[in-house]
């Protein structure tokens, strides 16, 4: 494999010094996941990355970028000395930025941030090599990351940016300097930070700056910020194109239909009429496609290739994912479907995710009870702010949830949706999520399709886990959610 860098470009990158020459295949922020031939940077978080970096070299790294010589580092190890390190690790990316030959893609915006990223990873994956950020590595270092580890020769990148305050976005943007930028949708995410959706578009919005004069913005339309999110645009002298369901977009959904395993849609385009799928039957994933497809476009590629490519995306875990948990190793019947949904959580995805489990099947005439139920289990929904308790209530006024037979709540937030339940579908309720994964095998049935769905911070990721350790997971068919 040939270098991503040289400890010659290092140092030229991070005005660093390189105790001794090395070539470095990768760039790794943990040492327990490291590959032989990484770059370890040794960033400092809930641990100081120092600590790891004897741990790292024993593994096979190729050096180790620190701000100091570690204690128990051999004189002769092959370190990068840099004076702060995640300014040597933004230089680096700004480094790899600036060498790179493709175009670079950068995807914003409250809900599905992930899933669209990974959309784009399949559809461009068709047209050319893609470098895409892994997981959700979108804040202050893991955009960096994200470029660092960019091949000069790849095609297209794909750079995942989020926030959690106002002013981190923009310096991002700055840093990546995409030729295209697309924003999927404004809600009440982080509201805690910005008291306003116009605040959040003002921030999502800023993805732009980073924008190149001409170069593509792929917006939602139709929103109630979504003039705000076009003025961004034109400010940066973008060319803008605009999705979604209302007949002011220049790529307007038609008809969605939720399959068996898949979402069919129709697309009006500026080019007529276009047909596409994504094999989860959940709605809200059309239209981050539908943006994709438009970017596509945008850039001058191949739609009917990119729209191949899309039918073989899948949800990422913990975003909507299902599995079929087998209970019974003879009788494989005997299974409920799980949908993962426990990595994130607001009020948008909450009723996205919601009514994908509204258009499930249970299936009857399995297990102890007679008739297959659709189960939710929710984790509190985290960073709204002082309207935290009404947004969990009114959970309960969306018409997807009159068709769950059963809701079970875990975290001081969700005690006000639990609450305002009507008392034959208030399951129960506990203080935290671990508490509920501890009786999950009392809550569960064959036949059954439960959605497991709460923000990070609420570890209902526990009560997924739980739940899939009941049996054997295994691919299901049927309607997923999702961020």
């Amino acid at each position: 494999m040939s270098a991503l860098w040289t400890s010659a470009e290092a140092e030229a990158a991070t005005g660093g010094r390189a105790r001794r020459p090395f070539a470095a295949t990768g760039v790794s922020i943990d040492s327990r996941s490291i590959a032989p031939g990484d770059l370890f940077v040794a960033l400092k978080d809930a641990r100081d990355g120092h600590d790891f970096v004897a741990d790292a070299l024993a593994r096979g790294a190729a050096a180790a970028m620190v701000s100091r010589v570690p204690e128990g580092v051999a004189p002769d190890a092959p370190l990068l000395i840099v004076p702060d390190v995640l300014a040597g690790l933004t230089a680096l990316g700004a480094a790899g930025r600036a060498r790179a030959r493709g175009r670079v893609i950068a995807v914003t915006g409250s809900v599905g941030k992930t899933s669209t990223k990974e959309m784009l990873r399949i559809v461009l994956g068709g047209q050319g090599t893609v470098h895409a950020a892994e997981a959700s590595f979108n804040n202050h270092w893991g955009v960096p990351l994200t470029l660092a580890r960019l091949p000069a020769a790849a095609d297209f990148a794909v750079v995942e940016i989020g926030m959690n305050h106002p002013g981190e976005i923009a310096p991002l943007a700055r840093l990546a300097r995409p030729d295209a930028v697309m924003i999927t949708t404004i809600a009440a995410a982080h509201l805690e930070a910005f008291g306003s959706l116009e605040g959040i578009a003002e921030e999502k919005a800023a993805i732009c700056a980073g924008l190149a004069p001409g170069g593509l913005a792929v917006l939602p339309a139709g929103l109630g910020q979504s003039a705000i999110l076009i003025a961004r645009a034109e400010a940066a002298g973008a060319r803008i194109v605009t999705f979604g369901a209302g007949a002011q977009a220049d790529w307007r959904m038609g008809l969605v239909r939720a399959a068996p395993g898949a979402t069919v849609a129709e697309a009006q385009t500026p080019a007529g009429t276009l047909l596409f799928k994504v094999m989860t039957p959940a709605r809200h994933f059309a239209q981050n496609a539908l943006g994709v497809l438009a970017l596509v476009a945008g850039l001058g590629l191949d739609p009917a290739l990119a729209v191949a490519d899309l039918a073989r995306w899948q949800p990422p875990r913990g975003r909507g994912n299902r599995v079929r948990v087998v209970l019974d190793r003879v009788d494989e019947r005997q299974s409920f479907d799980l949908i993962d949904d426990a990595y994130n959580a607001n009020p948008a995805s909450m009723a996205a995710a919601l009514a994908v489990l509204a258009e499930s099947a249970p299936r009857d005439g399995l297990g102890r009870i007679a008739r297959g139920r659709r189960i939710a289990v929710l984790g509190d929904m985290l960073e709204l702010g002082p309207e935290a308790a009404r947004l969990h209530r009114d959970l309960a006024d969306l018409p997807a949830l009159g068709a769950v037979d059963v809701v079970h709540c875990a975290g001081p937030l969700m005690a006000a949706l639990w609450q305002a339940l009507p008392e034959g579908r208030r399951g129960e309720w506990a203080e935290d999520a671990a508490a509920l994964a501890g009786r999950v095998h009392h809550h569960v049935d064959a036949g059954d399709v439960v959605l497991v769905k709460g923000s990070k911070g609420s570890r209902v990721s526990a009560v997924a886990e739980a739940l899939a350790r009941l049996g054997e997971a295994r691919a299901a068919d049927g309607p997923t959610g999702g961020e």
